[in-house]
């Protein structure tokens, strides 16, 4: 008599290589608005989890075409058009769609990289971007001048590393304490740490906008800003463009992120909260959750309607 034999599962990775799963949970939720006071969008964001893959070919074992391991991390990322409607808009898609492809084509060793490894391609990767909108606005006249602030997150075990360009921001919210991890690039920054201005006239600055720093923009090559931070259980990550933080105050948003709603309950009110104070510019909110769990992250998004 022919008998079957289940075929046993076994573990998608090795226990040493986990470094979110069994650790920390992360629960991300982005939003996007045009505001009140622009005809377009030129924000972009994206919220990705990074995993390994393995596509099945054939089988002689009923099985999925795709097998996929445990969480390796999650990327954060907002960018800020500059250069007009159309050629913010594309540049700052440019750039994240450029990031998100490069780091899926180096996930593999990225993911074994450590410290300053890391900050080292994060660092890299928004230098190639810089370059991708640069060539992009040399083949086309009416692009020229266009760029993007970048600011992004990837989030590690109880690792946060943060590359930045611009003027969009990323805060930590801990324990009731938001603390700004980012550095304006902005010429009204440079003016309050130069001692020509103090904080409180830099609010209000005519030039307050003015970026000094971002990926494209027709200037000689980004710097960005790259390094590391920790995270543990509790904490929350922020990352937001300036429509939010040119209307609101950060004991403000550190007063709706101790409410610790959900996730997407959270970018749904500072979103309406910038609108209801005129909405000045596009607006664009991503908030990640840290928790203590021994499953898999969670991922939501959306783009308000226009």
């Amino acid at each position: 008599m022919h008998q079957t034999t289940e075929i046993p599962r076994v573990p998608t990775t090795v226990p040493e290589e986990q470094p979110l799963s069994g650790r920390l949970r992360v629960t991300s939720h982005g939003l996007t608005d045009r505001g009140k006071q622009r005809s377009g969008n030129e924000d972009q964001f994206v919220i990705a989890e990074l995993r390994r893959v393995l596509s099945v070919q054939q089988s002689s074992i009923p099985q999925p075409e795709s097998l996929l391991g445990d969480p390796l991390g999650q990327l954060l990322v907002v960018a800020d058009g500059i250069g007009g409607h159309k050629a913010g808009d594309y540049a700052s898609a440019l750039a994240v769609v450029g990031i998100e492809n490069l780091l899926l084509n180096t996930l593999g060793w990225l993911c074994r990289l450590q410290g300053e490894g890391v900050l080292a391609e994060l660092h890299e990767a928004l230098r190639v971007a810089d370059r991708w909108v640069e060539e992009a606005a040399g083949r086309r006249p009416e692009l020229e001048g266009m760029g993007t602030t970048v600011t992004m997150a990837y989030l590690t075990g109880s690792a946060l590393y943060v590359a930045h360009a611009g003027d969009s921001r990323c805060y930590r919210w801990r324990a009731g304490r938001l603390e700004r991890l980012t550095r304006d690039h902005t010429l009204v920054e440079n003016m309050v740490e130069s001692g020509v201005l103090t904080p409180e006239a830099a609010e209000q600055h005519q030039l307050r906008n003015v970026v000094t720093n971002a990926v494209g923009g027709g200037s000689s090559g980004v710097a960005p800003d790259v390094h590391k931070h920790s995270v543990a259980a509790g904490d929350q990550v922020l990352l937001c463009t300036d429509g939010l933080t040119g209307v609101l105050t950060d004991d403000e948003i550190a007063g709706a992120l101790a409410t610790e709603r959900p996730p997407s309950d959270l970018c749904q009110a500072l979103v309406d909260e910038a609108n209801r104070r005129g909405g000045p510019d596009n607006i664009t909110v991503v908030i990640g959750r840290l928790d203590r769990d021994n499953h898999h992250e969670t991922v939501e998004g959306s783009r308000a309607p226009e």
